[in-house]
């Protein structure tokens, strides 16, 4: 995946460029991140690109942190559809 799939509006470039940045405004920039990705873009993927390009001697900014967050939180996608959705039920 190249850059402009991964960071489409640059708000991850930007935030990289923000003096005194705080990861109170980079979760903010996350999720504008996230909304701003085209619906079949995979956002694990997308993450990891970023978290190449941008971590590397970068480690402690805010914004590689969040990345970082982000990345192992995420869940998996699934289908969940039917009886299970509606009650609940095991999947």
């Amino acid at each position: 995946m190249d850059m402009k799939l991964a960071d489409p509006k640059g708000l991850v470039r930007e935030a990289y460029r923000i003096e005194g940045i705080t990861e109170a405004e980079c979760r903010s920039i996350f999720l504008d991140w996230a909304l701003s990705l085209a619906v079949d873009t995979d956002q694990r993927e997308a993450m990891r690109v970023l978290i190449g390009h941008y971590l590397p001697g970068q480690e402690d900014h805010p914004m590689s942190v969040t990345l970082v967050a982000g990345l192992g939180t995420a869940p998996e996608p699934k289908r969940r559809g039917g009886r299970a959705a509606r009650l609940g039920g095991g999947a």
